[in-house]
């Protein structure tokens, strides 16, 4: 007797995790549908041989439906802007929770970026995939719509 009532809450707790699993391998742009904060750090190669440091803040709002706004504070050499930059862009996620990003902000050219989606949508690392751009940054969900 004791090991059926064993044998089946171990079905049971199979079973919930095998869902649970299932669910949370399936990304789309709805899984970081949120505002998230961003540490950048890296390294702009300029043409002239010379380069650039860069670190900074970003706090991102994907919408689920593939649209960014974000407020940024980048420094290059030390040297921060006064102020928050306002950028849009737009972003994709595949159903393999990886993904894709753009943010623009004029003057400046687009920033396109590459990027992983983790536990369960709360935790982003992305990589710029521009030429002479050698920058990574990871994120944490600081707010979700409630559902």
């Amino acid at each position: 007797m004791k090991f059926r009532n064993a044998l089946r809450l171990l079905t049971l707790a199979l079973a919930s995790l095998s869902s649970l699993m299932t669910h949370a391998s399936a990304c789309s742009n709805q899984t970081i549908q949120g505002t998230y904060a961003f540490t950048i750090h890296g390294t702009i190669l300029l043409p002239d041989g010379s380069s650039l440091l860069v670190d900074g803040l970003a706090k991102t709002t994907f919408d689920g439906r593939g649209n960014i706004r974000q407020l940024d504070a980048v420094a290059a050499n030390g040297n921060l802007p006064a102020g928050w930059r306002l950028s849009t862009g737009t972003y994709a996620v595949e159903p393999d929770c990886t993904g894709t990003f753009t943010v623009s902000n004029d003057p400046q050219p687009p920033i396109h970026a590459q990027m992983l989606v983790s536990q369960s949508g709360n935790k982003l690392h992305a990589v710029v995939i521009d030429p002479g751009f050698a920058t990574t940054s990871d994120a944490e969900r600081i707010w979700a719509p409630k559902n």
